[in-house]
């Protein structure tokens, strides 16, 4: 989010606003050198606080993802594919190590699990063409199931066990 189109001090446009990548470096290079009276504050405060909002959206997605991904699992089990089995592992490890990376967001998880289900489900009915009907209101399966490497819901199936 760029905060403003200008900077006050000068009158010209920012850094900020026409290189954002050579604004981050300028501003850790500013920080690692302590020198406080030159940081820009008000965008520098918008950006810490959208990269914490970043990281709870993605993992909203990837959950959303993963659990439209089980839902076809399950539900479709003659359209089963590698591709899925691929989506569905390495959803699973991309959702791993993101929280490994930012063990705050655990308890994030219980709080965001009927969004993510509800996305997901609505994502499994898109791909499926499978009535509403055809999936639970509610989400089926525990957070424990959804991050298992071993859980694969409905019929077994070759594709896990090869």
């Amino acid at each position: 989010m760029r905060h403003a189109d200008t900077n006050p001090k000068i009158g010209k446009v920012s850094l900020y606003q026409t290189d954002f990548s050579a604004w981050t470096e300028q501003q850790a290079a500013l920080l690692r050198e302590q020198r406080w009276h030159e940081l820009d504050l008000l965008n520098l405060i918008e950006e810490i606080a959208a990269l914490g909002k970043q990281q709870r959206q993605e993992l909203r997605n990837r959950l959303s993802l993963l659990i439209g991904h089980l839902l076809k699992w399950e539900y479709q089990p003659e359209r089963r594919s590698r591709s899925w089995l691929a989506t569905i592992r390495v959803q699973r490890r991309d959702t791993l190590a993101l929280l490994e990376d930012n063990p705050s967001l655990k308890p994030y998880l219980e709080e965001i699990l009927a969004q993510v289900y509800q996305n997901g489900r609505d994502f499994a009915m898109g791909e499926t063409d499978l009535p509403a009907s055809t999936f639970p209101r509610d989400c089926p399966y525990s957070l424990t199931e959804i991050l298992g490497e071993k859980f694969y819901p409905g019929e077994p199936s070759d594709l896990v066990t090869e």
